[in-house]
């Protein structure tokens, strides 16, 4: 009889997928900021008008013992262990179109969402 063996990976996934558009538009505003120090900060905080809502910005400080640091070439996005579970699967893409340009997180984990795209449930 054949013994099944499980091929399941010991390395987490990533907490955040960032596509290559993304990461060019994250270099280019680094770039613009004159630091390369700066790195791209996610997160997620309570409120909104479903319940959570995402938070973005340019940081330079992390701690080793709260956040999850991964590298994308160049560009490094830092999510804290409080935020991680939420954005676990998630992918950052940067967007442009005749509405406009931005970045866009599809998640997977969000339940509800409202109609502003920047608060989920």
């Amino acid at each position: 009889m054949e013994q099944l063996v499980s091929i399941k990976s010991s390395v987490p996934p990533r907490a955040v997928i960032v596509t290559e558009s993304a990461a060019t538009k994250i270099k280019d505003l680094v770039k613009s900021e004159g630091d390369p120090s700066l790195f791209l900060r996610m997160g997620v905080r309570p409120g909104g008008c479903s319940g959570f809502s995402y938070e973005m910005y340019f940081d330079s400080e992390f701690d080793e013992q709260v956040d999850i640091v991964e590298e994308y070439g160049d560009v490094r996005v830092v999510v804290d262990n409080q935020s991680v579970e939420m954005l676990r699967g998630s992918t950052l893409d940067y967007q442009e179109g005749l509405m406009g340009a931005g970045f866009a997180i599809n998640n997977p984990n969000v339940s509800r969402s409202c109609g502003c795209g920047n608060s989920f449930s």
